[in-house]
């Protein structure tokens, strides 16, 4: 199997590429990313190009498989142009419609992409949340709008492209080693966000247990949805027993000024803290036999600082 991995530089990717190069059923790698790559072996090939690229049509040529990681999370690598929404808008959604469209035309049989749990709305009436809850983003959270913007444009297009198998993986808060750095230093430092009581309760999940969902997607004649979370929830206070509380005023004053002066990440990370979103995972574990290694919040937390 031959696979091209858009967004091959991007921190999932770093825990990706090894296991995928790993895999007895793949050949050969195509990496596709605008900044230099951040993984080396015989069988991986890395491109700089832009997902929006037509230079993606001809390296979709051959290709088997796609998955699909390119994406602004949290801006934290555009520099001066983090606060651009229109060029972070092209980038997600035009660069995802791209990818699927050169895709089908060259007749690449399966796509997996990397969605996200954040595109369901909130606060929620069921709970835990299935795939089939509705999709509506939090205000002002751009990274949610352009994450359903394109599930929502992938709804035609799976309609009109039945000869492509395409999963749809929506991952919770995604922790581990090669998580983005503001997440670390979240899970590292020596406080914790206090919120009202009842304090909503919150899942994670674990790097690796992402892969190896991606790698399941890869590999089975599925399609579709599939939530990725760890089986239990937590509050923030039980997973840092041991910190400080911080005022979520205080908080979301710092999280705020820091946004305006070109650190930390967007707000709308933090005002999401405050709605409970607990995932209903078991289609993943069903259609794609996911049991995931880190199977608890607390687990996945202590993972990260055990991983220094």
């Amino acid at each position: 199997m031959k696979v091209l991995v858009t967004g091959s530089s991007s921190h999932l990717a770093c825990a990706l590429l090894p296991r995928l190069a790993a895999h007895p059923d793949v050949e050969q790698i195509l990496g596709v990313d605008l900044r230099p790559p951040v993984f080396r072996d015989p069988r991986y090939t890395h491109v700089l190009c832009d997902v929006r690229s037509a230079q993606l049509a001809r390296l979709m040529t051959g290709i088997d498989a796609v998955v699909h990681l390119a994406f602004v999370v949290m801006h934290g690598e555009l520099g001066p142009e983090r606060h651009d929404r229109d060029l972070i808008r092209d980038i997600n959604l035009a660069g995802g419609q791209n990818v699927f469209r050169t895709a089908a035309a060259a007749r690449v049989a399966a796509v997996v992409h990397l969605s996200s749990a954040a595109v369901y709305e909130l606060p929620a009436r069921e709970r835990p949340i299935p795939e089939a809850h509705p999709r509506k983003p939090l205000p002002g959270f751009a990274y949610a709008e352009d994450k359903i913007a394109l599930e929502d444009w992938l709804d035609a297009f799976e309609r009109e492209h039945r000869e492509i198998r395409v999963a749809r993986l929506r991952p919770h808060v995604i922790v581990g080693p090669h998580a983005q750095p503001y997440l670390r230093a979240l899970v590292r430092a020596p406080f914790y966000v206090r919120l009202s009581d009842p304090a909503p309760r919150l899942q994670v999940v674990h790097e690796a247990d992402v892969v190896a969902a991606i790698l399941a997607a890869l590999t089975r004649d599925v399609s579709g949805a599939f939530n990725l979370a760890a089986a239990d929830a937590a509050t923030l206070r039980e997973l840092k027993p041991l910190a400080l509380p911080l005022p979520f005023p205080l908080a979301r004053a710092v999280v705020r000024l820091g946004w305006r002066f070109g650190r930390g990440t967007e707000p709308a990370w933090l005002e999401g803290l405050r709605h409970e979103l607990v995932l209903d995972t078991s289609r993943a574990r069903r259609r794609l036999g996911w049991r995931p290694r880190y199977d608890t919040a607390a687990g996945c937390i202590k993972a990260i600082d055990e991983e220094g």
